[in-house]
């Protein structure tokens, strides 16, 4: 071994956000516009460096949410995602960032600041299609988030939240297609529901009558926050009807 002392390399801390909702039927992202080299007009996750040695990882990343999209702390809850780290993820450096996640429904239009020259929402399906090249690791960072997004469907009652007050199961499925981008069979789905105590339940005698259709019975969330048994999303049948 040599004698030489081993230097640590200088490593730079970053947060990314993955922001997830469902607006028009559609599983959307919050991309920015980078409005600075590197990746000068690339779309890529809201982010940035910490500001000072002092500055909390959840701070950096509330901060970045206001500076980046205008969107405030209370808008949203933030859960760690995950720590990326490859020595090439960054033309700058050694940067290590530590990415979060939040999906929440009725989010506004975001405004976009500092070093964003643009903020929007963007359905993940074209995100992380072959002709959108986000900025530098931004797009495994989004496949990963949209992955646990999709897990805590399973898991909680987070998809009521993109319902209204009271709700059909109907409207209830249209929440978990957008999420998972999937058909589902609605008896199995019916069926699925119901089985899963404190999930939903009657809001009274209370009907709604869709388009050219039969009645439909209302709901409204249940007391439960934890699905047992869990809605088991089907895997590897997206954009196709499944049973």
């Amino acid at each position: 071994m040599s004698g030489d002392r081993w230097v640590p390399p200088a490593v730079l801390l970053a947060v990314d956000l993955v922001i997830l909702t469902l607006r028009k039927s559609c599983l959307q992202v919050l991309l920015i516009e980078r409005g600075i080299e590197p990746y000068q007009g690339a779309l890529a996750l809201p982010g940035g460096f910490l500001n000072h040695e002092k500055e909390d990882l959840v701070e950096a990343a509330q901060r970045e949410l206001a500076e980046e999209a205008g969107l405030g702390p209370h808008q949203l809850h933030l859960e760690q995602l995950g720590v990326y780290g490859a020595p090439d993820r960054d033309p700058r450096g050694r940067v290590i960032s530590a990415a979060y996640l939040a999906i929440a429904p009725r989010l506004p239009e975001p405004i976009a600041g500092t070093d964003a020259s643009q903020a929007c929402w963007i359905p993940v399906a074209q995100a992380l299609s072959d002709e959108t090249h986000l900025a530098f690791d931004h797009e495994q960072i989004l496949a990963d988030g949209v992955e646990r997004a999709r897990e805590k469907l399973e898991r909680s009652a987070i998809a009521t939240a993109f319902c209204g007050p009271t709700f059909t199961i109907a409207e209830l499925q249209e929440v978990y297609e957008a999420a998972w981008g999937v058909r589902l069979d609605p008896r199995n789905f019916y069926r699925k529901v119901q089985s899963v105590d404190g999930f939903i339940v009657p809001a009274g005698p209370t009907y709604k009558k869709p388009e050219g259709g039969r009645p439909a019975r209302l709901f409204h969330p249940g007391p439960c926050t934890t699905l047992h048994p869990p809605m088991t999303r089907p895997h590897g049948l997206e954009n196709k009807e499944t049973t």
